[in-house]
């Protein structure tokens, strides 16, 4: 018989390898069109952060193991941070690649809203996640709340100024690559 952290992480990994599929199908389908896209190396930066975002969620739900009640009220609002990463990783790339010429910088400022809508409730999720389930004090998560107003604005203002979105692009990166580094025992699974 199977424990109920296995049987719920079946789920929580299916979505997380749609997603993941979502990413390298896109990657896939820049190589194979390689003389008909314009790479934008902001969006490029996006794909790999999105990436390894599923990645660590999926590395992340690993501690739940220790959960030996699991309520469908908890199980849905887990899963969402899942389901939105999915979202993301299918709004990243074009709906349909057609013989033309795709220009990638173009595609990111017509979708950047609807993907930094999607973006702000990773840090939302995580800051109630890590309140509610990890015990977390919500001060210790200002990091999340910088993340999430820094979306906010983005998607409020509407900036199109390319400076900007290249800055911010670099800053997600920064924050992601200093996290691994600084915060690299969170991310270690040992068995008891």
């Amino acid at each position: 018989m199977i424990s109920p952290f296995e049987y719920i992480i079946v789920l929580i990994s299916i979505i997380l390898g749609m997603g993941i599929t979502q990413i390298l199908s896109g990657l896939a389908g820049i190589i194979l069109r390689w003389n008909n896209i314009k790479i934008y190396w902001p969006h490029s930066i996006l794909m790999l952060l999105l990436f390894t975002i599923h990645i660590q969620d999926w590395w992340a739900t690993y501690e739940l193991h220790t959960i030996k009640l699991w309520y469908l009220p908890m199980f849905l609002f887990i899963i969402l941070y899942p389901v939105n990463l999915y979202i993301l990783a299918r709004i990243l790339f074009p709906l349909r690649w057609t013989g033309q010429p795709i220009d990638l910088k173009k595609f990111y400022f017509e979708n950047f809203r609807k993907i930094y809508l999607f973006m702000i409730f990773l840090p939302v999720h995580s800051i109630l996640s890590n309140h509610f389930i990890g015990g977390y004090a919500l001060g210790s998560q200002l990091l999340q709340f910088v993340l999430t107003l820094m979306l906010i604005v983005m998607v409020v203002l509407n900036r199109r100024e390319e400076w900007i979105h290249k800055t911010l692009t670099v800053l997600f990166l920064v924050i992601f690559i200093t996290t691994l580094i600084v915060d690299w025992n969170a991310f270690l699974i040992t068995s008891k």
